[in-house]
């Protein structure tokens, strides 16, 4: 759920509770308390920030989606994968996630460089 509250953020730049319960309540049926709880958690942890615009809070986020993509990505490797990032690489391979024609592609970043998508 709070990947999905900062693709809002992600997508708007900047956005009310309502507006956020709003576009989750159609998505996810989270309801308005609910969205102002994970806000409100997600500001206290400094991932988003929030500014007050006459009676409501405006929400931003502090961290962009490439951040939050290597956090994730590295937790996922740490915790299924003990750390190994070619582990996860054979695994997509083998579970057939990794299409043969995105294997070209692969090779290619990889033989660019460091693989930063900069």
């Amino acid at each position: 759920m709070q990947i999905a509250l900062m693709r809002v953020l992600w997508d708007r730049g900047e956005a009310s509770t309502a507006e956020v319960a709003s576009i989750l309540g159609q998505d996810r049926g989270l309801a308005h308390t609910t969205v102002a709880t994970l806000l409100t958690r997600l500001q206290k942890r400094g991932v988003v920030g929030q500014r007050r615009d006459g009676r409501q809070l405006l929400y931003r986020a502090l961290v962009d989606e490439s951040a939050v993509r290597r956090s994730m990505v590295a937790d996922l490797i740490g915790s299924l994968f003990s750390g190994d990032a070619n582990a996860l690489v054979a695994h997509l391979v083998e579970e057939s996630e990794i299409a043969p024609d995105d294997l070209a592609r692969i090779r290619q970043r990889l033989e660019q460089g460091d693989g930063d998508e900069r």
